[in-house]
């Protein structure tokens, strides 16, 4: 076998990051790999260094047994074993990930981190609006499908934080993918115009494949029912400040669960919690999909449907509204009226919830929350969706400047 090239690695919490540069005389050295004490993450992830990021997106880890992988051109890693470290999130190291994709990139201790940062973020916003940190970047925001907060929220974090933006409020209508452009095209014009790319598809899958394409940075704000990972975070984020916990707290996710990609991605996250229990609670057309239900099982975590909203809220620290989302149901009008209108949080299920409990929502809501509900402490909405900001805040700094 050849000589492997220097491989560096940065520990956490039993997790190594085995970091392979890159061979300019060979385009099938592997940038990255990650690794598990005990047992190899196969599946290689193209979310990570931008060294040879175009390259390794074709390279697919597999595991061949006795602790080790391999690509499918060349080079092995080994599993092993490391003592707890926090040298990976010191000041000016490299954030681990090139893109920000899918809920599944992240750990607990990254998660933890980037809150960290985020905290952080909510002093520069407060008490220094000036803040130059990213000043010279530039931002595009790619946006297919509409957007309010995401959108709004991302251009707000990048000028409160020096930089500036290159947007595209409707990219499905006012740009050349309405001329037949593919995704891969445009993803290679607008990279040559800006330091990070921030984009919304309407299709599911699509930010992998922007991020397959560029070698610039890409995070995914939403993408059809796929995921939607910032929003996740944020939601997670809030968690942690309004009940004060994240492990061992039961959450009610309501509303449309076949086509909420906020809730597909919460539930992701949720499950790197301990005993943690997940409620779903919808109508029967748009009901969890199979796929998170296994996942959770999977992952050991606790999960129930039930039909009565008034139960579950009365148990859970988090009440998960979101509206049922016409725009997924195409010509079946039908179906959407059937599912609209049957689980409605109002003062109803707020007499039943607990003190500490909150009520969140992804927004914009419909009439899923009625506004009386607003003046409650327990609605977190829009406190929820004010942390948004300090967490694209947080992952912009993250994924321009490091740790």
């Amino acid at each position: 076998m050849a000589t492997l090239p220097p491989i560096s690695l940065t520990a956490t919490r039993g997790h190594v990051f085995c970091s392979i540069p890159s061979d300019p005389r060979s385009a099938s050295s592997i940038s990255e790999a990650f690794l598990h004490r005990r047992s190899v993450y196969f599946g290689f992830n193209p979310l990570v260094a931008p060294v040879a990021k175009r390259e390794s997106n074709q390279m697919l880890m597999n595991e061949v047994g006795n602790g080790m992988t391999r690509p499918r051109r060349g080079l092995a890693c080994r599993s092993v074993e490391v003592a707890d470290s926090k040298l990976c999130f010191a000041n000016g190291n490299r954030f681990q990930l090139n893109d920000v994709i899918e809920a599944q990139q992240f750990d607990r201790d990254i998660l933890n981190a980037i809150f960290e940062v985020a905290r952080d973020m909510e002093k520069v916003e407060k008490n220094s609006p000036g803040s130059q940190i990213l000043k010279g970047y530039l931002m595009a925001t790619l946006f297919y499908e509409p957007s309010t907060r995401t959108r709004l929220s991302f251009e707000s974090a990048m000028k409160r934080l020096g930089g500036e933006v290159l947007t595209t409020e409707n990219a499905r209508e006012f740009s050349s993918a309405a001329k037949g452009e593919t995704l891969e095209d445009s993803i290679r014009t607008v990279e040559g115009y800006s330091d990070i790319i921030v984009m919304r598809h309407f299709e599911s899958g699509a930010a992998k494949r922007a991020a397959a394409t560029a070698d610039i940075p890409v995070i995914n704000a939403g993408d059809g029912p796929g995921q939607h990972p910032t929003q996740a975070l944020l939601d997670v984020y809030t968690i942690k400040r309004e009940v004060g916990k994240l492990d061992g707290i039961k959450v009610a996710l309501v509303g449309d669960l076949a086509n909420g990609r906020t809730v597909r991605s919460l539930a992701y996250l949720l499950a790197k919690y301990q005993n943690v229990k997940i409620y779903f609670v919808s109508p029967d057309v748009v009901k969890m999909k199979d796929d998170i239900k296994e996942y959770l099982t999977s992952m050991g975590v606790e999960w129930e449907e039930s039909a009565d909203l008034m139960e579950v809220a009365s148990k859970c620290d988090v009440v998960y509204q979101t509206r049922i989302q016409r725009e997924r149901f195409g010509e079946r009008i039908d179906l959407y009226e059937e599912a609209r209108g049957k689980y409605i949080v109002d003062k109803g299920v707020l007499n039943v919830m607990q003190k500490h409990a909150v009520v969140m929502h992804p927004l914009p809501r419909l009439d899923e929350i009625t506004v009386d509900v607003d003046s409650d402490p327990r609605a977190a909405y829009f406190r929820q969706a004010k942390n948004g900001l300090y967490i694209r805040m947080a992952l912009l700094k993250l994924l321009l400047l490091g740790w």
